[in-house]
C-alpha cells in the first residue's frame, strides 16, 4: 500500500504515476502489488517527483491474506474484478445491517 501527502501540484504528478500501476483507494492512497525490483523502481520514480523535505510518501507491505474491513460506501461495485492484483474479498460492514 502506498500513501502520499504532498503539495497539490506534486500530489497530482504522484497520483498520475501511481494510477498507471496501482489501484487508487482514495486520492492519495493506492494498492499495488510489487516485487523487490518493482518496489525499488517505484521508489526511484517517486523520489524524482517529490520534495523530500516537504512531502511524505510511505510504502507499507501488507500480509498476503489481510483481513479487509470497509465502512461506508464501497470503493467499487460488487462483482468488479481487478485484473493483475490478487486482492482478497472486501468485508463490508454497514451500520444499518446490525
Amino acid at each position: 500500500m502506498v500513501g502520499t501527502d504532498s503539495s497539490l501540484k506534486r500530489l497530482g504528478r504522484v497520483h498520475r504515476l501511481l494510477k498507471k500501476q496501482a489501484v487508487p483507494l482514495q486520492y492519495s492512497v493506492f494498492l499495488v502489488e510489487l516485487n523487490a525490483r518493482g518496489r525499488e523502481r517505484l521508489i526511484k520514480r517517486l523520489a524524482a517527483l517529490i520534495h523530500a523535505k516537504q512531502d511524505d510518501v510511505r510504502i507499507y507491505p501488507l500480509p498476503s491474506e489481510p483481513q479487509w474491513c470497509g465502512l461506508g460506501r464501497a470503493l467499487w461495485d460488487e462483482g468488479v474484478m481487478l485484473e493483475g492484483l490478487r486482492l482478497p474479498p472486501l468485508l463490508r460492514y454497514r451500520a444499518d445491517e446490525e
